[in-house]
């Protein structure tokens, strides 16, 4: 019997799992899983997660903490709860997002990635088997740099340009999560076309960001991510990771048509690229030159933070 499209990608991408759903996780078994404040709010208004957010309230409302400090807290041990539940169904690791409204705050970040990995490590959890995940803003990327000499490893995501890929490199992340979907909607948005395959700007930045890394020896790893047809995956087949939705998981589980590997190392090493350094001013307007990652990384930070506000009054009427 054929192997089917998972299972071949399987064999040259790590295939990832983007979904707070558990099941999901068990029926395609992924090596690691992400979540970010949608998926988790998602998930949390599930019958089968409510006991997970019930949880995490009955464990901290009588912590003496109140207000702020409290629906913090809360908000905390619902994301290790669901890392918990995560890492006991994936061998390899679970991303935990920082809160969004914090993407613009360095040392804010900072502090919170050292209490969700202290939080994972007083449940017996190794940091090598978390990712903490944050906004490519500046700020974020400078935060990745700390907690990279801490050994807390990070997932840089809301990741769309070249400049955010290159001073995620520059700064030792571990991990980015270049979004292909989005880019594609945006440029389907203001041109009217359609992209397919290898035409698909998504797939394109990707494939530049993946090249230039393996050309200069970065050991950051490119993880395709926001994916919106099998068509995205198939096209970067060889990448280092791909975190897929369980629709598109359960597409290339039901073809077994051939996959063929796209992005390689070697290939990537002979490619005619030049390396560029940006310090903060340089990024900036590097950035800023690219009016789709602007406009996107902003959208998506708004989007994260306006799910997490959904998730604190879901657990404010808990709090009742």
């Amino acid at each position: 019997m054929s192997a089917n499209q998972l299972e071949q990608l399987k064999q040259f991408t790590v295939v990832v799992a983007d979904t707070g759903d558990f099941e999901s996780m068990k029926a395609y078994q992924p090596r690691d899983a992400t979540t970010n404040p949608s998926l988790i709010l998602q998930a949390a208004e599930k019958p089968e997660y409510r006991h997970l957010v019930e949880k995490a309230v009955a464990e901290l409302k009588d912590s003496g903490k109140t207000g702020d400090a409290l629906m913090e807290a809360i908000l905390d041990r619902i994301l290790i709860l669901f890392g918990l539940e995560i890492l006991k169904i994936v061998p390899g690791r679970v991303s935990t997002e920082v809160d969004a409204r914090l993407s613009f705050d360095e040392e804010g970040t900072i502090a919170k990635a050292r209490q969700l990995i202290a939080a994972y490590e007083a449940e017996g959890y190794s940091r090598d088997r978390v990712l903490i995940k944050m906004a490519s803003t500046w700020e974020g990327i400078k935060a990745a740099e700390v907690l990279e000499k801490e050994g807390i490893h990070c997932n840089l995501t809301l990741l769309f340009s070249f400049a955010q890929a290159v001073a995620c490199a520059e700064a030792g992340v571990q991990l980015i999560s270049p979004f292909v979907g989005r880019i594609l909607d945006w440029h389907k948005a203001s041109t009217g076309k359609t992209y397919e395959g290898d035409e698909d700007p998504g797939v394109i930045s990707v494939k530049e960001i993946y090249t230039y890394y393996k050309k200069f020896g970065y050991t950051t790893e490119v993880m395709g991510a926001s994916f919106r047809n099998k068509g995205e995956i198939l096209a970067l087949a060889g990448c280092d990771l791909l975190t897929i939705g369980t629709g598109l998981l359960a597409e290339l589980q039901a073809s077994t048509d051939p996959v063929a590997r796209r992005l390689s190392p070697e290939e990537a090493a002979a490619a005619p690229v030049e390396k560029i350094t940006l310090d903060e001013k340089a990024f900036r307007f590097l950035f800023n030159e690219d009016q789709m990652a602007v406009e996107k990384t902003a959208d998506g930070i708004r989007k994260f933070a306006a799910d997490i506000i959904k998730l604190e009054k879901l657990v404010a009427g808990l709090l009742k």
